[in-house]
């Protein structure tokens, strides 16, 4: 993965408490040694909390809020789950327009778990196939997409690709596919 993303940022959007940590940490890993730059771009400025599921996890210091993230600043959007991450995040019209942002733009995106959340509240699924936590199908259906259950899926019906994964077990396949898919942008 060396040097596929060098000299691209991307924008990790979440809010700052909620996260699922792993759906945070491991995509973050990915694009730093794909020579990626990540960026946590939240709904306020300070530190964001994730969680292990349930259980309150580690902080992490956020480099920009969603009020002054310019989505032509970067190259790509990551969107972690948790439940109640995406659940601020769509409640958010700020975070929700920089979201429809990146799929306006042709940008690529990559969603985990409960992420889908906020893309269905940006209104950017319809004709598009997503996979998510199942618990989600309902809301990707009602929103005019398609729901699989799969390991990852690389929706490119739009401007640009979205790539898709159920949950944690997930992580490898989805990394691997994000940094293909974002270095290929």
């Amino acid at each position: 993965m060396a040097n596929e993303l060098s000299g691209k940022t991307v924008a990790f959007l979440v809010a700052n408490e909620g996260i699922e940590q792993v759906e945070l940490t491991e995509p973050w890993k990915a694009v730093e040694e794909a020579g990626g730059t990540p960026r946590l771009v939240s709904l306020e400025a300070g530190e964001a909390q994730a969680f292990n599921h349930l259980d309150k996890a580690d902080t992490f210091p956020v480099d920009e809020t969603v009020e002054t993230a310019d989505v032509s600043s970067y190259d790509g959007l990551v969107l972690a789950g948790g439940v109640a991450n995406p659940d601020q995040l769509r409640m958010n019209p700020a975070a929700v327009a920089f979201a429809r942002g990146f799929a306006e733009a042709g940008k690529p995106i990559a969603v985990i778990c409960h992420g889908p959340w906020t893309l269905v509240e940006a209104g950017v699924v319809r004709g598009r196939t997503l996979t998510s936590w199942p618990s989600l199908q309902t809301d990707i259906r009602n929103a005019g997409g398609e729901w699989v259950d799969e390991e990852v899926y690389v929706d490119t019906n739009g401007a640009g690709p979205i790539v898709s994964s159920r949950k944690p077990d997930d992580l490898k396949a989805f990394c691997q596919e994000l940094v293909d898919r974002f270095a290929a942008a």
